[in-house]
């Protein structure tokens, strides 16, 4: 299995989502996912642009089996929209993958049964009635202001519920039928790049949340779509969560068991989570922790 990680530069140095304490934080996190991973998965690909191979390759001195700067084409694209090149990464693959977030650590391999999926995520993200902040409905709104069509998959899953949404936390996410991945990452992209939407999406200057919807809710969407549909080419494909629940991926003794850890969010920024992540480098490797500090120190790039 390849394990694969994507880096947009554009949405960084814009500072969109929320960021490491300091910028030696984000190099500890990218030097940690990395080599953890390399040990079970020593195919590794590296997704970025031209800057973002400059800091990551040739300043860092990061390792990858292979580095693509096919993200170079999202050079044009609204830098809100940070989840498109975690998209394009997940369509380019030809192998079965898996798509670790900077943020993720794999203290162990994956469980067999999950790697052998057709498509697997980190956990379900079950949404109720009351959720509404970056909805599916805000985007139905939008579209529908603008007497525009969402795709099937999506039209499909909401008519089961309005009030109450699912979507596939991905921050890890992969699987063995890449031609459905693709199928899925194609899909979304257009959804937000394809011009004629661009009036629906000129209704949310603020992307936010947004991406979690047109990433997360629609690949849960595609794959209950696309699993009872009796003409599609990916019948009967379904997915396996690494844990059960949004709440069991952030528990201590699951994660643990599991050997995963993932800082989703503002956690990245806590004094004790970033204290703990410097100790690591430090003690696993002192030379890459003293030359992430002097990066830091020297770098033009800001976190």
């Amino acid at each position: 299995m390849r394990a694969v990680w994507s880096f947009w530069t554009k949405p960084f140095l814009a500072h969109k989502g929320r960021m490491w304490q300091e910028p030696k934080h984000h190099y500890y996190a990218w030097g940690l996912s990395l080599r953890l991973a390399r040990q079970h998965y020593p195919d590794t690909l590296l997704v970025t642009d031209t800057p973002g191979k400059e800091l990551l390759v040739n300043r860092l001195g990061l390792e990858f089996a292979e580095v693509s700067t096919e993200l170079d084409r999202l050079r044009n694209v609204d830098h809100g929209w940070w989840t498109m090149g975690k998209l394009v990464a997940y369509a380019m693959q030809d192998r079965p993958f898996v798509h670790i977030d900077t943020d993720v650590f794999l203290w162990k391999a994956l469980p067999s049964w999950l790697t052998a999926a057709p498509v697997f995520g980190q956990c379900p993200e079950d949404h109720p009635p009351l959720e509404t902040w970056c909805g599916p409905a805000d985007v139905e709104h939008a579209f529908q202001k603008h007497n525009l069509r969402l795709p099937p998959e999506w039209e499909w899953a909401r008519s089961r519920s309005i009030s109450h949404f699912r979507e596939a936390n991905c921050g890890i996410v992969g699987g063995t039928r890449t031609d459905f991945l693709r199928y899925y990452a194609n899909l979304a992209m257009d959804l937000v790049l394809n011009p004629k939407n661009a009036a629906a999406w000129a209704e949310f200057p603020d992307k936010a949340g947004y991406n979690m919807v047109v990433e997360q809710f629609q690949l849960a969407a595609c794959v209950d779509f696309h699993r009872i549909s009796p003409d599609s080419p990916f019948r009967s494909i379904g997915i396996r969560y690494m844990f059960p629940s949004f709440g069991h991926a952030f528990s201590q003794e699951a994660t643990a068991q599991m050997g995963f850890t993932h800082l989703l969010g503002g956690i990245k920024s806590h004094p004790t989570v970033t204290a703990r992540l410097e100790r690591r480098i430090a003690s696993l490797d002192p030379s890459f922790h003293r030359h992430c500090q002097r990066m830091a120190q020297f770098s033009a790039i800001e976190a």
